[in-house]
């Protein structure tokens, strides 16, 4: 393609807008903002009829529609692309991936390596007999890790599904809307869009295989580890390439090129979850997603130099994209998480200059800050249930070691001050 080609991003973001203007011979334009399609208040169908008109204002040729973001960025893609004959996934596909339950059914058809699982009613008193604590309670549509409880008991049975019923409705009921417009069987159909899904707890190294189906065909192009806070649910970095035994990778990427044919997911990327429990030797796939990871871009780029997006912009272009990995300036990358775990109000936070000179000073570097000065942890958004995220920082080096080394310098570089709760409500803040 001589000339530049249109490509429209739902909620492009200036932080991966940045990312994307590496590729070359394409224009980006971005296709309503980020709040607007995170709006708790959301009308699919509203949304929806912006962005046809965005799209039918353009005046020019448009070539692409692609996103990279979770529901309802997700879903909006197919039906834009239908609509004007571009190459997408099917609604059903994605829509399979992003139904929690309806995912685990399908998975069930071709894998063993997943936990014991079933939709519970909402005013069940405790789980099917075939389940055993611990468990994790959550929607069968949900944000993140938002409203997924891991539950010991009875008791904190009941509080979790209690917890769940109150906030699944957010997104389940947009979910539903989009569910409405794709056969469903049965099963899928009675849960709905605001059901709670009950899953065994596995434990284990986690990791992210990502990889993308083209003419219907899966490839894979790595593997993240994702390592957690020591004695928490709560991810510390994500860490390319894995650095996990060989056979372990080959069987990870074959569970998900079995998956997604199962799906029937084609032209879109995909990044899907496990755990590796070393201990038993059991592999257990956690999520389906019919997208590749935003948050892994940075750390492909510093390896393969070239990021993930690069992958998708090539199927929204109806283009087979080539497999070129390890052409980066660093081995290996790791995107680590600065979090608190207790509530509080932030006091200072590192500025733009705070985080210019990092990058100056410490090679393979970058950082974007979560929390400014006066946010109140609990009221910021794409949080999980157990911590607040202040930072996320950006490291390259050869080997792990290094990669460590230069977190820590980057965190002595980017300061935090924040006032516990007791502290701020005394001083006459609420």
């Amino acid at each position: 393609m001589s000339e530049s080609a249109n490509v429209f991003v739902l909620g492009l973001d200036e932080h991966n807008r940045e990312t994307l203007r590496a590729i070359p011979h394409v224009r980006f334009h971005p296709l309503l903002s980020i709040e607007r399609l995170h709006d708790p208040d959301l009308d699919p169908g509203e949304v929806l009829e912006e962005a046809r008109a965005a799209l039918d204002a353009f005046d020019g040729p448009i070539h692409a529609i692609m996103g990279y973001w979770d529901f309802p960025v997700s879903t909006l893609v197919p039906i834009l692309c239908a609509e004007r004959g571009l190459p997408a996934p099917s609604l059903q596909s994605v829509v399979k991936c992003e139904h929690k339950y309806w995912s685990r059914l399908e998975q069930a058809e071709v894998i063993d390596e997943l936990p014991g699982f079933a939709e519970i009613p909402f005013d069940a008193e405790r789980p099917p007999g075939h389940l055993n604590y611990p468990m994790w309670l959550k929607p069968v549509k949900g944000f993140s890790s938002d409203l997924a409880f891991r539950v010991e008991d009875e008791e904190q049975f009941r509080d979790a599904l209690a917890q769940i019923r109150d906030g699944a409705a957010t997104l389940g009921d947009p979910f539903e809307w989009i569910m409405e417009r794709i056969e469903l069987p049965e099963k899928v159909a009675r849960a709905g869009g605001t059901a709670c899904l009950a899953e065994e707890e596995v434990s284990g190294i986690q990791l992210t295989v990502e990889g993308y189906v083209y003419e219907g065909r899966p490839h894979t192009y790595g593997v993240v580890d994702s390592l957690n806070y020591p004695d928490t649910s709560s991810f510390l970095r994500y860490q390319y390439p894995s650095e996990l035994p060989g056979h372990i990778l080959d069987r990870v990427r074959d569970i998900s090129s079995r998956v997604v044919s199962r799906l029937k997911l084609d032209n879109t990327t995909f990044n899907i979850e496990f755990f590796w429990n070393p201990e038993s030797g059991e592999t257990c796939l956690l999520e389906v997603n019919p997208r590749h990871s935003q948050s892994h871009t940075e750390i492909t780029s510093l390896v393969d130099g070239r990021s993930n997006h690069s992958y998708r912009v090539d199927l929204a272009l109806g283009r087979k994209p080539a497999l070129e990995t390890g052409g980066g300036d660093y081995a290996v990358a790791a995107k680590w998480f600065l979090r608190r775990f207790s509530d509080g109000v932030v006091r200072i936070a590192p500025d733009e200059d705070d985080i210019a000179r990092m990058q100056r000073d410490i090679p393979g570097t970058s950082a974007e800050v979560l929390a400014e000065p006066g946010t109140r942890l609990s009221e910021l958004s794409g949080q999980d249930s157990y911590s607040y995220a202040l930072a996320v920082v950006y490291t390259g080096a050869a080997d792990s070691e290094g990669l460590q080394r230069s977190y820590e310098l980057c965190l002595a570089r980017l300061p935090f001050e924040v006032e516990g709760i007791d502290e701020a409500e005394s001083a006459g803040e609420k």
